[in-house]
């Protein structure tokens, strides 16, 4: 079966908030690795990918904040 390796639980809860469109990317290839495990995934992960937009400057406001810790909380959470 699948199982969580605790190094990766504990690198997902430390991760920073993203800094650049890169950072984000990122975080959204890991996050998305797990995606069948997190209901809802793809509108919780929206503000994320839409602000990884070429056609829109990098801003990180509140609905990015709440959908990057919402997704952290899933990830390191039991289903």
């Amino acid at each position: 079966g699948i199982a969580v390796d605790p190094a990766k639980v504990e690198a997902v809860q430390d991760w920073g908030t993203p800094e650049s469109v890169t950072e984000i990317r990122s975080f959204l290839g890991l996050a998305g690795y797990y995606r069948r495990f997190i209901e809802g995934f793809s509108k919780l992960a929206l503000p994320l990918t839409q602000s990884t937009r070429k056609s829109q400057a990098f801003v990180w406001d509140d609905k990015c904040e709440k959908s990057f810790q919402e997704l952290k909380r899933r990830l390191t959470s039991a289903p």
